[in-house]
């Protein structure tokens, strides 16, 4: 098996579940990711889909089951090595990063590693990239404000352009558009649309509860729930009334309008 073929296949699970405290949070799924993919995880909360999330971003080793990553195997690859490869976005990342730090320095200290603390002897090219990330999403009027001041969308956006940093070959975005509102959500899956049907941008993770959320230029869906895998494969295909109605436990109707997708219940009565 030629190195093309292994590394074709950024992301192989095989019958991966994860056991806490004698639950399945996720459930003998077999999922299978290819280079250049956008994938969506979609499901309710507590489905599964953060636990997956953390699988494929290697801070989360099945209990059963392999997880291979970029061509290593979990359990035998140096996760230290393979972690600069994977960039992550989500929440949790928020809280571990200093909030005196300006926006550009938060993005700045993604290339010298999680804890880097601010050093004067950045490379130039360093803060070109930052600022070419920052700008493009959206954060160049807020290149010298304190982290922990910004709004939930301005950190969110800030997270995604310090995950781009390591330039990843594959992007991880744990709901990146939960508690934004209207016109912030459709901001941000404007510029994820972009950043989506950009050849050469990484391949991309993201697991959201909304349909509405998926932006244009995403290609897969993986509906989980109750740890398990009930649909998975191209959006066209599997993002269908009859599949949604069954991830969420109520009917729904799904339909797609140019490249965006709604949903909505169906009356009473």
């Amino acid at each position: 098996m030629g190195e093309t073929a292994l590394m074709s296949e950024v992301l192989e699970l095989e019958d991966v579940s994860v056991v806490r405290g004698g639950r399945a949070l996720v459930d003998q799924v077999s999922w299978s990711v290819k280079e250049g993919e956008r994938w969506v995880i979609l499901g309710p909360n507590g489905a599964g889909k953060t636990t997956l999330l953390n699988v494929a971003s290697s801070y989360l080793f099945p209990s059963k089951g392999t997880a291979t990553i970029l061509g290593e195997r979990l359990g035998k690859v140096d996760v230290f090595e393979l972690r600069p490869r994977i960039g992550m976005a989500g929440m949790a990342m928020a809280d571990k990063l200093p909030k005196a730090q300006t926006v550009l320095q938060t993005v700045l200290t993604a290339a010298y590693g999680m804890t880097a603390g601010w050093r004067e002897d950045y490379e130039d090219i360093d803060e070109q990239r930052a600022r070419a990330f920052l700008d493009r999403l959206g954060m160049s009027d807020y290149l010298d404000r304190k982290f922990g001041t910004l709004s939930e969308g301005e950190r969110k956006r800030t997270l995604i352009a310090r995950a781009l940093m390591t330039d990843p070959e594959l992007l991880l975005l744990d709901e990146p558009a939960a508690g934004l509102d209207l016109g912030g959500r459709e901001d941000l899956v404007r510029r994820l649309g972009r950043l989506a049907r950009d050849p050469i941008a990484p391949s991309m993770l993201m697991v959201t509860h909304h349909v509405e959320e998926i932006a244009p230029g995403f290609t897969h869906v993986l509906m989980i729930r109750q740890g398990k895998v009930l649909a998975a494969g191209p959006l066209e295909l599997e993002l269908t009334s009859r599949n949604l109605s069954l991830c969420f436990g109520l009917p729904l109707v799904v339909e797609q309008r140019g490249d965006r997708w709604t949903a909505q219940g169906l009356p009473l009565g």
